[in-house]
């Protein structure tokens, strides 16, 4: 098979610990140098927290694997400084297309709201994610990257995680206040805690199909098709990556032999049969994969955090997978800084689990939902599916039926006991709980966007005549941006999308979400809602 990219070699390095034979204790140990992972070192590192990253291989991911990165992701990994990489090297798309059989059904649109720095999805290789984060982790003294380093076994006390890793120099012992497992969906980890991972397997299979097209004349968009003439009574989806190379996935059924099914005599028919003999074509990558709806019982066992497919799995469709896992990092590293440097307790970190599992839930509810759609369990099922999509072409109520796959939106965590409820009537999407939205703003007459200025810490987002001033809780400071003053709201974007009357003030927690919110600055009702949201209260 051909192949658009050199995986790179990383050198194994014995660790000082080891060639002392000491135990050093370190703040954060995590497991996995996947994307969910390295996220992980970025954010911890960001936020001033050192870290050690142990995993067993030396190279990044082999093939394409996680391909599809939303907009409240990657609006993470540009506060982490990978962001604009990916996007600048990736497919940026947001109109997909769905089909049955020879007819399109609909068009839908991502983001159709305009000024938004990130766009609504981009595709592209996990490898380069990986590549692009090893770099950054690279050149962050505060993260340690350990290739080779396999976590053996795992034990805890109450304020410690004692780890047993084995190295090409043999085993040596390491400590953590803190661990973070972030070794995927067949995590060792998780076995290690005795953690329960349970929920649905599929009884389906798909084929992943990486091809490097010389003349395609699909758009960049997203295709969806079933039951479409080159593949009947399965369906197939089509996404374009950088290099040329497109991803395409067959449903196979369930009695469809893996092996078999991976090697080019039998992979080849089925691309020419979608593209046509005379389109020239070579295959990169081939995988075939059957998918779950799986959680752990609990995102934390003592010292132990959970983070990702160790946490979670989810079928692709949908594109829920990474980009959850980036936002339980982002939802994670925060909370803990704030128990590390002593000014929040250790219960804040038991609202990592309140917060996650839910999330979780939401997208565990959406996955299923869209793998019942798209592999129907009885004939009943299916008829009723063919029937919807059918209505689809004409009637717009029934497009809201049709599911090819619900792609990834944050969930709010509208019920987080980290939330101050409202007083007050506020108008649009900006509810306690819920991730800021984005906005062209200027800073002393440079364009730029309100994210980068919301930065990792606490801030209290005033407008108009506000008489908002720092607000400090246990050692924390909540600052003031005042939009008018410190940003000027250069299209009035920011007061249309967080309803910001005159007089008006957000409490932004650390991870960009909203944690309060009142129609007047009142400096007893922001301490209260800090103390709330540090778990002091």
């Amino acid at each position: 098979m051909q192949k658009t990219y050199q995986y790179p070699e990383f050198a194994y390095q014995q660790s000082d610990e080891q060639k002392a034979g000491t135990v050093k204790r370190h703040p954060v140990v995590i497991i996995g140098a996947g994307p969910i992972g390295l996220t992980a070192a970025l954010d911890c590192a960001k936020r001033g927290v050192a870290c050690v990253v142990l995993d067993d291989n030396n190279t990044v991911s082999i093939g394409s694997r996680a391909v599809c990165y939303a907009k409240r992701p990657l609006e993470i990994l540009d506060r982490l400084g990978v962001g604009r990489q990916m996007v600048d090297r990736g497919i940026s798309w947001k109109v997909g297309k769905v089909f049955f059989k020879d007819d399109l059904v609909y068009t839908f649109d991502l983001l159709p709201e305009a000024h938004h720095q990130m766009p609504a999805m981009i595709n592209l290789q996990q490898y380069y994610l990986e590549e692009y984060m090893v770099a950054a982790c690279d050149a962050n003294p505060l993260i340690n990257l350990r290739w080779k380093h396999k976590l053996l076994s795992l034990s805890q006390d109450s304020d410690v995680a004692t780890l047993s890793v084995e190295t090409p120099d043999g085993i040596f012992k390491m400590e953590a206040d803190w661990v973070i497992a972030c070794d995927g969906a067949n995590s060792d980890t998780r076995r290690m805690v005795g953690a329960e991972f349970t929920g649905q397997f599929f009884q389906d299979r798909f084929l992943i199909a990486d091809v490097i097209l010389k003349d395609a004349n699909f758009p960049t968009e997203r295709w969806f098709w079933f039951d479409p003439p080159f593949h009947r009574g399965q369906s197939v989806l089509l996404h374009k990556q950088c290099d040329n190379v497109w991803r395409i996935d067959f449903q196979l059924g369930w009695n469809a032999n893996p092996d078999e099914e991976k090697k080019p005599e039998n992979v080849i028919p089925r691309i020419q049969a979608m593209l046509g003999k005379d389109v020239e074509f070579d295959l990169e990558w081939v995988s075939v994969y059957q998918f779950a709806c799986r959680r752990i019982d609990n995102f934390r066992y003592g010292r132990v955090l959970f983070a990702g497919d160790a946490a979670h799995q989810v079928s692709p469709f949908g594109a829920r997978g990474a980009n959850t896992g980036i936002q339980d990092i982002d939802n994670l590293s925060w909370k803990l800084k704030a128990v590390l440097d002593g000014k929040a307790p250790i219960s804040l970190i038991d609202s990592y689990d309140e917060e996650r599992a839910f999330a979780a839930d939401d997208n565990l509810l959406n996955s299923t939902r869209s793998t019942d759609f798209i592999t129907p369990k009885s004939d009943t099922s299916r008829t009723l599916r063919d029937a919807t999509l059918e209505l689809a072409g004409e009637q717009a109520f029934a497009r809201k039926l049709v599911n090819s796959g619900r792609l990834s939106t944050p969930t709010p965590y509208v019920n987080s006991s980290l939330n101050t409820p409202d007083e007050s009537t506020f108008a649009g999407q900006m509810l306690p709980g819920t991730n800021c939205a984005d906005a062209p703003v200027s800073v002393k007459g440079q364009s730029t966007w309100l994210l980068n200025q919301l930065g990792e810490g606490f801030v209290l987002l005033s407008f108009g005549n506000s008489a908002a001033s720092s607000v400090s809780v246990a050692g924390i400071e909540a600052k003031v941006l005042h939009v008018g003053i410190d940003v000027l709201d250069t299209q009035g974007l920011v007061a249309q999308r967080f309803d910001g009357q005159d007089g008006t003030v957000y409490l932004i927690r650390p991870d960009q979400h909203v944690a309060a919110r009142w129609r007047s600055f009142d400096s007893n009702k922001v301490q209260a809602a800090m103390k709330r949201c540090l778990a002091l209260a």
